[in-house]
């Protein structure tokens, strides 16, 4: 017994075995700190953002960064907008604008993505489960007409749009830019639902036609619970850009159907730009998608793991 402890004992302090534990310990603290940098990076704009909306200009002019180390924070950015604690409960002018673009926002964003989700949903699945010839083209080149779309920058579109628009009399409605935005996601939807249903074996369809279900029934009641992971991701997807969108709307709008990222823009005068009010605006504007993403975050990362972003 004494022999056998002892060549346990020398067995566990053997050179090899300790470069193997090494080793270990140098790839986890090495993946570790990689994944620490780029968390760091990643959310260093949404601390930057935070922190300037409670600067006073010579702050933001000096660059300082740590709160009550560098500078003493204070309400001035939410002051400007109305949303301060001293501010909230009184009437203001431009926390009722803010209001309005922000129902905008939502409703051009929701309808747009839901709209989009929809009909890509459909489009993916028939690219996946049937055989098409449109000339010379089959699913595959199909597949990839629809993503070709996202190749035209927005500008090339601007002077069709904008023509096209004021003579159907959309410019500056909410149903305009749902439309164009349901254009412009719906490409990267069809794709990311297209492997989703792919993923997805056809023998669940095949059992279900047995069983007296309709394509329909079967696509409504078998594949659509299972595919859902990769429409919420791809729901998230297209309402962060939809959300985010500029061009289209700045140029197709003027006042009653202005979005968020129009007023963020907005917030530069004739003595230069609000970075505090820009940034208290900001910040209110990519808080409720935060919200969503945290929300909705395992949903998220089973469309990922599913196939339905690649």
């Amino acid at each position: 017994m004494p022999n056998s402890a002892s060549n346990e004992q020398i067995f566990h302090d053997s050179p090899a075995d300790k470069g193997h534990s090494a080793k270990w310990w140098t790839s986890r603290v090495l993946i570790y700190g990689i994944l620490i940098l780029w968390a760091f990076i990643c959310l260093f704009p949404i601390y930057w953002t935070i922190t300037t909306s409670f600067k006073r200009a010579p702050d933001v002019m000096q660059g300082n960064m740590i709160p009550w180390v560098d500078f003493v924070p204070n309400w001035l950015g939410w002051r400007s907008l109305g949303l301060s604690p001293d501010t909230i409960g009184a009437e203001s002018t431009v926390r009722a604008e803010f209001m309005k673009r922000f129902l905008n926002s939502t409703i051009i964003s929701v309808s747009a993505s839901l709209l989009a989700v929809i009909l890509g949903s459909l489009a993916a699945y028939g690219l996946s489960r049937f055989s098409y010839k449109f000339g010379f083209m089959r699913n595959s080149d199909i597949s990839f007409f629809f993503l070709s779309q996202l190749i035209l920058p927005p500008v090339v579109l601007a002077l069709p749009f904008l023509v096209l628009y004021k003579s159907l009399a959309l410019l500056d409605t909410r149903i305009g830019l749902i439309l164009l935005y349901t254009l412009t996601v719906l490409p990267i939807v069809i794709w990311i639902m297209r492997d989703q249903f792919g993923s997805i074996p056809t023998e669940l369809e095949e059992a279900a036609l047995v069983d007296g279900l309709s394509i329909w029934g079967a696509f409504l009641t078998i594949i659509m619970p299972i595919a859902l992971p990769g429409m919420v991701a791809a729901f998230i997807i297209s309402l962060v850009l939809t959300w985010n969108e500029y061009f289209f709307a700045a140029l197709l709008t003027s006042t009653n159907a202005v979005t968020l990222p129009v007023m963020v823009a907005s917030q530069t005068g004739s003595q230069g730009i609000s970075w505090w009010s820009m940034a208290a605006l900001s910040f209110a504007a990519i808080l409720p998608l935060i919200v969503i993403g945290i929300i909705l975050e395992r949903f998220i990362i089973k469309g990922m793991a599913a196939g339905a972003i690649k």
